[in-house]
């Protein structure tokens, strides 16, 4: 009974330190996940706020059906939108119809969304302090 008693026990801390890692990865930040449910592409912009660190993408395409995910530190703020009727072929000047940030580019690289355009703006303070809000001014 000897080897089942620390195998067992082994498990027990196993899933302890499982539990444990996974309450402590939120707090070191978020993870923000796009869904689109639209019947039509859409290319969301990102833009972290001064003094914020970059996440992985400024922008990209989200097809019908898709979802895509960003792990944001702690302490990170900043904003999202989504841009539609989007053409980056270089032919125009604006490349959306909506919410365009005049990259001319899939990423928008630091540039915000031209109106009309509806913003989710987060902050992600320490411990359990976060913030979210809505807005239509960038």
């Amino acid at each position: 009974m000897g080897p089942f008693v620390r195998r067992s026990s082994l498990l027990s801390i196993l899933g302890i330190l499982v539990a444990l890692l996974s309450i402590s990865t939120g707090v070191l930040g978020a993870t923000f996940t796009f869904v689109n449910r639209c019947k039509y592409t859409v290319w969301p912009g990102i833009l972290a706020n001064a003094g914020s660190p970059r996440l992985d993408s400024t922008g990209f395409e989200l097809p019908k059906g898709s979802s895509r995910s960003f792990q944001a530190p702690t302490g990170w703020s900043g904003r999202f939108w989504g841009r539609t009727g989007c053409n980056f072929d270089g032919s125009s000047s604006v490349s959306c119809q909506t919410a365009d940030c005049g990259s001319g580019q899939v990423e928008c690289n630091g540039l915000g969304a031209a109106p009309p355009a509806t913003l989710a703006e987060f902050t992600l303070g320490m411990g359990s302090q976060d913030f979210y809000d809505v807005s239509l001014v960038d």
